[in-house]
């Protein structure tokens, strides 16, 4: 091991025992999910439980890492130390057994990693509460714990497996197999998905893909499910109005086109799209949509006179005349 690594691994030791011995352990019983898709290029992690705000004590993951998911009788610090390491050089099996061998509660948690070569590592306790359990496959690793059956893991495993989409989607749907099995024993009451890049391209702020959170809420998948569809428009539109703002007016079209396309009733997402339109003189496709956007909320028509000082529209009376025109 080199000198700088080994240095690094007793800094972060020494902080884990410090964490521990302040006897800080949440009790974030629930089933969660960590996996890596290569070929889209990205590392995730997934969790639900009957517990509040579970996604800010079990998820981690950082781009170029990998992703961590602590839980049971929690211990919070697996997550950023495990990062730490897994930065540092360490495969994620090598980064938990670090942390495990000088935990003196390992018998309690339940801890998964993996790292963004797709190593796996798990650990599931003999004293987590039954039923628990854990199941590794192909660059993913589901775990569960304190489950009405025991089936759970088997039900995320298949579902992570057989689910084609995106990443989040396939970690959705191993959370909803989970549910399917009746899941957590107590219900359900909190969820989150955190997907990032596979690799880090040195701009943090670009690299989290979905960072979605329901803290509380009696069907916290349902709820999950909507805000990832609206997240996914949305990543549509961020990439219309980079487009736009470029002066790629067919690139921003298309991409409008793909956000209306999941959320059809969206004003927002009608307004840019008629905008892009309006920017390539395509009237015929543009005015139809200004008209339904005019008639359900009045402001968005006081708003198409200000984006020529910004650039937005030319600075021509007659094509905001034009647009206006199906406002009344």
């Amino acid at each position: 091991m080199k000198k700088d690594n080994l240095l690094l691994l007793i800094i972060l030791l020494s902080l884990f025992s410090y964490t521990y011995a302040s006897g800080i352990s949440p009790l974030y019983h629930t089933y969660s999910i960590v996996a890596i898709d290569e070929e889209l290029g990205q590392i995730g992690v997934a969790v639900q439980s009957h517990w509040f705000s579970v996604g800010q004590a079990v998820s981690w993951a950082e781009a170029g890492v990998g992703a961590v998911a602590t839980q049971s009788f929690t211990e919070v610090s697996y997550g950023p130390l495990g990062l730490q390491l897994m930065k540092s050089g360490k495969t994620a099996p090598e980064a938990l057994t670090a942390l495990m061998a000088i935990d003196k509660n390992i018998d309690v948690r339940q801890v998964a990693m993996i790292d963004s070569r797709g190593n796996i590592a798990v650990h599931t306790g003999n004293l987590c509460i039954p039923e628990a359990g854990h199941k590794t496959g192909k660059k993913y690793a589901v775990q569960a714990n304190l489950m009405l059956k025991n089936t759970v893991w088997d039900a995320m495993a298949k579902a992570f497996e057989t689910t084609q989409g995106e990443l989040s989607d396939r970690l959705l749907a191993a959370l909803e197999a989970a549910q399917q099995e009746s899941g957590d024993i107590r219900g359900m009451q909190s969820a989150s998905i955190l997907v990032v890049s596979s690799k880090t391209s040195g701009i943090p702020w670009s690299e989290k893909i979905i960072d979605l959170r329901i803290e509380d809420h009696p069907q916290p998948l349902v709820e999950l499910k909507r805000l990832l569809l609206i997240n996914k428009a949305y990543n549509f539109m961020n990439k219309g109005d980079e487009f736009f703002a470029k002066g790629d007016i067919d690139a921003a079209n298309k991409a409008y086109q793909m956000a209306e396309k999941l959320l059809p009733d969206n004003l927002e997402i009608k307004f840019w799209h008629a905008i892009t339109l309006a920017n390539k003189n395509n009237w015929e496709e543009a005015l139809p949509l200004f008209k339904t956007v005019f008639a359900q909320d009045k402001n968005w028509a006081l708003l198409v006179p200000r984006l020529p000082r910004a650039k937005l529209l030319p600075d021509d009376k007659n094509v905001i005349k034009k647009i206006l025109s199906v406002s009344q």
